[in-house]
């Protein structure tokens, strides 16, 4: 098999993990939202197959969340849903790929740390800015409803607080057998 048609099956290989394991979060939740374990299949992919297998894996990410996961915002704002999504999932595999691919020429698993670290930074910001454009006052009402003082503390506190520690916590801790990974598949799949 040449090196071209290793990369398409890596790619897909890593797609359907990736729409499992999503597909699977649904049933895991630590607050109102599922917690992200697809950022590790991401961040492999970024890493073995460039930033743009990163943010086609996102994508897919992405559009897995809208069709399990995103109901109450869709009832809210379809376009600012679908956008923020996939911008979320794109841009997270996007930028751990882009970093991976500079700081592995330092040291690989320097990269694939901060590889790991910036998915679940990028995911949970991306969908932090996402509701600030697009679901603030919604936000705010489920604020008061949820006895908070203000929107923006339940943004952090009430909507991504637990979860974004539980995926950061997940990646860092798993970062050193994203490497082993990476390099048999290196030996294997390129």
């Amino acid at each position: 098999m040449n090196s071209k048609t290793k990369k398409i099956v890596g790619i897909g290989l890593l797609t359907a993990i990736v729409v499992v394991l999503q597909s699977l979060a649904v049933g895991i939740k630590f607050g109102p939202f599922s917690v992200t374990f697809v950022l590790i299949p991401i961040v492999v992919g970024a890493a073995l197959y460039g930033w743009i297998a990163g943010a086609w894996l996102g994508f897919i990410f992405g559009a897995i969340v809208l069709f399990t996961d995103a109901g109450a915002f869709l009832a809210v704002s379809v376009p600012g849903t679908i956008v923020t999504c996939l911008l979320k999932g794109i841009m997270a595999g996007l930028v751990a790929g882009l970093i991976y691919s500079v700081l592995k020429k330092v040291n690989e698993y320097v990269a694939v740390l901060v590889a790991a670290i910036s998915a679940p930074i990028v995911n949970t910001g991306i969908f932090l800015l996402g509701c600030r454009l697009f679901f603030y006052e919604t936000i705010k009402g489920w604020a008061a409803a949820a006895e908070f003082e203000n929107a923006g503390a339940y943004m952090i506190f009430g909507l991504v607080g637990l979860n974004f520690l539980v995926e950061m916590a997940v990646n860092v801790l798993l970062s050193v057998v994203i490497v082993r990974i990476i390099n048999i598949g290196k030996k294997t799949l390129l």
